[in-house]
């Protein structure tokens, strides 16, 4: 952990690199992310100069390093920071970046950059980083003069954690690096047309939203991302108790409300439950609340919600009518919009009818699996996890594909910020390097990744990190040996044709491709095997009857550890509303 210093302001010469660092001290930065190379040289032996007051985390590839930054923020609410060379090192960091961008969070990525006297000239390892992040970043800066570092550096940490929060990008030449001057760190920002004035919702708009759940009798709180950004899950779980309404989470609100809470209708959307869905198609009142109306929640829009009044609350002003039109759209803060709702509001006339159809519709419907198989369903494994770390305090990652709609759907969340998920720009590798910056930032937690075996392989470097940085990060791994989502799709709308899923080798090209069921006896490669080939440890399970031993061996082990879970590949993850459709068109087997 980094020890804390004072803030320097003393006009004092200072060169460029050392500038950069110590405003990110100066910044609260504990941590950064960071991958050495020519351009950014610099910059990393400045940091050797202050590894007293930031510690410096070195990951096997700038993806991970990112996505650990990644880790960090949506953890802790405060802004990762990640830093990379110029060229392939900071082009490595641009899925990130994007990733950052769809799901709102507080990145500064500092990529090196070759000396501004070649800028152009197709110099070695160079790219105009800032151009190809131009649409994938909140903002971004080529800093061409070392006089102008402090400032950018202040403006950077402001524009990516207020407002809607989001990915700032500073590329710093190498000679803007090594250059001299005497920096003012409380120099003006120069921001024209950024305002960040607090968006207070008015009391009259207020008022609308109370008076509209006093009259309805079939209301739903739709519930987003942005209500966990926002610090407002309290405020939430306080309306909820006032008013009696049911909530849905969508993937990034999971944790906002507690999925064992009676009122909870668990996810929304695609493979959200039976009952949120049925709930959102037939209510009069729908209180979304920091979402955006994503496409994986709403199917066909002009049949989402189609006969309720909707009102909207969100920090930003475009989502407001981009997707789906509201009634009610309130531009606010939602932490004091929904404060000053919870001081006026009052619990609907009569919604008993509606709260016993809920119910209902739960009973019918739950989400479950056939707890009968001889084999380890991904459901199954997912569930004796989430039973035994419940009083754990465990933050959970996941990949990309059906793990992570089987972990929204069947492991407990609890608390805001305990599941990380990269939710909107769906990106395979995501897992174990947030799990890592997680793990750094809560040191004594438990972190676990639930990863498949396609996502775990695109990061699988960082096992490395996560045994030199001691980040006990446990991996239960998913292994059906396939690309399981696409599977599924191929299943669903391709008539099972397998075209290039399976990641097994492959002796007979023309049996896979017909998609006869092919499985082999062996599973490679040996995740077991590259676990203890990085120092972490490792175990294999495939009978149904040594799983929670497995887990328990798991979650105790002093280190990194990888669980590789034998579990079959024809499991689809149901209920499941295709994409562009409607809750009529809804699978449930």
């Amino acid at each position: 952990m980094a020890t804390s210093v004072k803030p320097q302001t003393a006009s004092q010469m200072m060169s460029g690199s050392d500038i950069v660092v110590r405003s990110l001290i100066n910044h609260g930065v504990e941590m950064i992310f960071a991958y050495p190379g020519g351009a950014s040289m610099p910059l990393h032996q400045s940091l050797t100069k202050f590894r007293n007051n930031i510690r410096t985390i070195l990951p096997r590839h700038e993806q991970g390093g990112a996505f650990a930054a990644q880790g960090y923020a949506r953890s802790t609410g405060r802004p990762g920071v990640c830093m990379a060379t110029s060229g392939p090192g900071a082009t490595n960091l641009v899925t990130s970046i994007a990733d950052a961008k769809l799901d709102s969070i507080p990145l500064i990525a500092i990529t090196g950059q070759v000396k501004t006297a070649v800028i152009g000239t197709d110099a070695f390892q160079e790219t105009p980083i800032v151009e190809v992040c131009r649409g994938i970043t909140k903002h971004h800066y080529l800093v061409t003069h070392v006089d102008d570092l402090a400032r950018v550096m202040r403006e950077a940490f402001h524009i990516a954690t207020t407002g809607r929060p989001g990915p700032v990008l500073i590329d710093v030449p190498k000679d803007v690096q090594e250059n001299m001057t005497a920096p003012d760190f409380d120099a003006p920002m120069n921001l024209p047309g950024y305002r960040i004035d607090k968006r207070m919702a008015h009391p009259g708009q207020i008022s609308q939203v109370a008076s509209a759940i006093k009259r309805a009798r079939r209301p739903v709180i739709y519930a987003g991302g942005g209500v966990i950004m926002g610090n407002a899950s309290d405020e939430l779980r306080t309306l909820i108790k006032k008013t009696g309404i049911p909530v849905a989470m969508t993937v990034m609100g999971l944790g906002s409300v507690p999925n064992e809470d009676p009122l909870s209708l668990d996810m929304l959307g695609m493979h959200g439950s039976v009952y949120s869905n049925y709930a959102v198609e037939q209510c009069d009142l729908l209180l979304a609340f920091g979402v955006r109306f994503d496409d994986r929640v709403t199917g066909k829009v002009a049949e989402f919600a189609k006969h309720a009044k909707i009102v909207h609350i969100d920090v930003d002003p475009s989502e407001h009518n981009k997707n789906k039109v509201a009634h009610i759209p309130i531009v606010s803060d939602i932490k004091y919009a929904l404060g000053e709702l919870n001081k006026i509001v009052e619990a609907p006339e009569d919604i008993s009818d509606w709260l016993k159809q809920v119910a209902a519709w739960k009973q019918a419907d739950p989400l479950t699996y056939d707890k009968t198989s001889p084999y380890i369903l991904p459901q199954h494994a997912i569930s004796e996890l989430s039973r035994l770390v419940k009083d754990m305090d465990a933050s959970v990652s996941v990949g990309v594909g059906q793990h992570q709609m089987w972990t929204a759907q069947h492991f407990k969340f609890h608390s805001p910020r305990s599941f990380l998920s990269s939710s909107g720009l769906g990106t395979m590798g995501f897992g174990l390097p947030s799990a890592m910056g997680v793990q750094a930032a809560h040191p004594g937690r438990l972190v676990i990744d639930i990863d498949g075996d396609g996502s775990f392989l695109m990061n699988v470097q960082e096992l490395a990190t996560c045994y030199c940085e001691k980040l006990p990060v446990k991996v239960m791994l998913l292994n059906n040996q396939h690309l399981g989502m696409v599977v599924q799709w191929e299943d669903r709308f391709h008539e099972g044709n397998r075209a290039h899923t399976y990641l097994g080798p492959v002796d007979n090209p023309e049996a896979v491709g017909q998609g006869d069921g092919y499985t082999p006896e062996t599973r490679y490669p040996d995740f077991v095997a590259i676990a203890k080939g990085f120092g972490c440890g490792g175990r294999h399970v495939k009978e149904k009857s040594e799983l929670v031993d497995a887990l328990k061996e798991m979650i105790a082990y002093p280190g990194p550890f990888v669980l590789d879970v034998q579990v079959p590949y024809q499991e689809h993850v149901l209920p499941m509303i295709p994409a562009g459709r409607t809750v009529r068109d809804l699978i449930k087997e």
